[in-house]
């Protein structure tokens, strides 16, 4: 085959990079998932199982275990609909609107990202600990934050919040204000504009940043092992379990209660990629309508 010939056809398929170059590149990638991904899960999986199938149904049923389990779901189920409210309501202010400090509220939605997780629970700490700026004040009211589940919740809540609100500014940036405007020129109030206009358009992604969301909270260890206090059975979530097990030599139970975060997030990729497949599809289907053919002028 002749040089031209190849080149077409190799932009035909989309690269003009020859076959070996492609091969290399797929088994690059193919070694890099199985080494960090792969062999990894297959070990905590081995490991869990080492005991057999009683001792690792024993080590999740252990009342500390069933503890951290519970308590990574409450913090879950708090955190996240939190940072709901607040990335729908950041994200429509800021995609939608122009106003003084906009910029300055980005940057704030940016800011878990740049700051580390431990400087973020040391900042709880200073706040609401005993010794901190408002500890006296909560101690004297016998309100307590830190080594108890709400520094947990609010620690989670700042590490998390970036998700859904960067999931959905550049989606409501990219589809304009052109139908609110419409809904609203048409009598809409806001909440009806909101409900039937700006949520069908920004549903997928929404649920896209809800599920990253969600994975962050139930993993995170840095922000709540600071506040947790460590306080067994009380204030240790799933990952911060796992390292007292790990750091008291129990490895069956400490791999036991690692491989049920692994399944909530293998369990959370697959719903991500039918979350993906199901607006790829919703997106294929649109393309594919017909095109609105033009009404006849009509005759005065």
């Amino acid at each position: 085959m002749s040089a031209p010939s190849r080149t077409i056809r190799r932009a035909q398929a989309g690269t003009t990079e020859s076959a070996w170059v492609r091969w290399t590149l797929i088994a690059l990638a193919l070694a890099f998932m199985f080494l960090f991904l792969v062999l990894p899960l297959a070990a905590v999986a081995t490991e869990a199982l080492r005991k057999g199938i009683n001792a690792y149904i024993e080590a999740l049923k252990e009342p500390d275990a069933w503890s951290a389990i519970r308590l990574t779901l409450i913090t879950a189920a708090i955190a996240v609909p939190m940072n709901l409210v607040f990335g729908v309501a950041a994200a429509w202010a800021i995609a939608k609107f122009e106003f003084r400090g906009k910029a300055f509220l980005t940057t704030l939605v940016d800011l878990p990202f740049a700051v580390s997780p431990v400087v973020a629970g040391l900042i709880y700490v200073l706040v609401f600990g005993a010794q901190g700026w408002l500890g006296p004040w909560l101690a004297a009211h016998d309100i307590k934050i830190i080594f108890a589940v709400p520094g947990i919740v609010l620690a989670t809540v700042f590490v998390t919040f970036p998700f859904i609100a960067r999931e959905l500014i550049p989606l409501m940036q990219a589809q304009g204000t052109e139908e609110e405007q419409a809904a609203i020129v048409l009598g809409a109030t806001g909440w009806q504009t909101f409900w039937r206009v700006t949520l069908p358009n920004i549903k997928w992604g929404l649920l896209y940043g809800v599920i990253l969301c969600n994975a962050r909270a139930m993993g995170e260890f840095g922000a709540v092992s600071v506040v947790s206090g460590h306080i067994r059975g009380q204030t240790n979530t799933m990952p911060l379990h796992v390292e007292v097990l790990y750091n008291e030599y129990q490895s069956v139970a400490a791999f036991a209660v690692a491989s049920l975060l692994a399944i909530l997030a293998l369990v959370t990729l697959v719903i991500k990629s039918v979350i993906e497949w199901r607006h790829e599809r919703e997106m294929k289907a649109i393309a594919e309508l017909p095109p609105e053919r033009p009404q006849p002028a009509v005759a005065a």
